[in-house]
């Protein structure tokens, strides 16, 4: 417990903070583990969990996570009070560092549910989930959202969103800088069609110097980053992270000022083996952790082989740790990335 304490307490809250984003089929707990082998202090979030399967649904499968994982938010999908404060009660006994409000995915499947970036139509609704969430919440309660949506004036409507999650109590406020739109894009064309307003999310923060708020939305690189942070309180990376998780070697460097220091791969690769023995031997597949580390590598000699074997042998029955091994053997860790001429 008392771990668990000192941990939250260096969490949040104390700019800078650099994030990995929830993202549904992509950051579950063994993504986690493997992100948390590459950076000891970036803030690493669950993917959206809906608050009925966790009131009524199994709460082992959702919530449980490594201790490894820390620091670590919850992501929570929904628009009743009733129901997030009740979710928010559940999950307090798992110790999560925070508790954050999806009022940002566009899909089909989150608008069915009324929750989502569709809310951002309702910012009265979302106040009140999070004062509700905020009386149950033993840790920060935190908000993710879009600038808008569909014919929305992001230059009005935002201000007025960030006012009303200030006025409810929020601890947080992560922004998207882009609009949604809620019919006729998917949810990859709405990353990328709509266009960035990073100058928006700028004035938002200089509306409320008091008031964390981090960006969100087509950051690509640790320089992009570092530059955000001379605004904002916080900066998070989605797919960029995760397609290229080398990136995160360098996050306690650049954003957290550890000295300088060279990755430890063996250490990566040894954890990594350990965390799939115990999985197999639970009866999991070796596929469930490797298929998160395919985008280890890029530019270095070799990772054509290392993704070769972690997408194609992994995935074979019987697969053990030693697929790992064989996968982290294939590159020239020693010699880093390759340099273009």
């Amino acid at each position: 417990m008392q771990d668990a304490e000192r941990k939250r307490e260096k969490c949040y809250f104390k700019a800078p903070v650099f994030a990995v984003a929830p993202m549904i089929d992509w950051t579950d707990t063994f993504c986690r583990r493997f992100h948390r082998l590459l950076s000891r202090h970036a803030l690493l979030f669950t993917e959206m969990v809906v608050a009925d399967a966790i009131i009524h649904g199994k709460r082992d499968k959702l919530l449980d996570f490594d201790t490894s994982e820390h620091p670590v938010a919850l992501q929570l999908g929904g628009s009743d009070p009733a129901k997030l404060s009740e979710a928010v009660r559940i999950a307090n006994d798992w110790g999560y560092d925070e508790i954050n409000l999806n009022v940002g995915c566009p899909s089909d499947r989150v608008q069915a549910g009324t929750f989502g970036a569709c809310l951002m139509r309702e910012p009265e609704t979302v106040a009140a989930c999070v004062k509700a969430m905020k009386q149950a919440s033993s840790v920060p309660v935190t908000v993710k959202c879009r600038i808008g949506v569909d014919d929305q004036e992001p230059e009005s409507v935002l201000p007025d969103f960030v006012d009303r999650m200030v006025d409810a109590g929020a601890d947080a406020l992560w922004i998207h800088a882009r609009k949604a739109w809620l019919q006729g894009l998917s949810p990859k064309e709405n990353r990328e069609i709509p266009p960035l307003d990073y100058p928006l999310v700028y004035r938002m923060k200089e509306r409320h110097p008091q008031f964390f708020i981090g960006i969100n939305g087509g950051i690509t690189s640790l320089e992009e980053a570092s530059r955000h942070l001379e605004i904002m309180d916080g900066v998070m990376l989605g797919r960029a992270a995760y397609n290229n998780a080398t990136l995160l070697t360098g996050v306690d460097h650049a954003i957290y000022g550890e000295p300088l220091a060279a990755p430890d791969w063996d250490g990566v690769r040894d954890a990594m083996m350990e965390h799939a023995a115990r999985h197999i031997a639970e009866g999991g597949r070796l596929v469930h952790l490797t298929r998160h580390m395919v985008g280890l590598f890029q530019g270095f000699a070799g990772a054509r082989r290392f993704r070769q074997i972690l997408s194609a042998d992994a995935t074979r029955p019987g697969a053990g740790p030693e697929i790992v091994a064989a996968a982290f053997a294939a590159v020239d860790v020693a010699a880093g990335p390759v340099r273009a001429a």
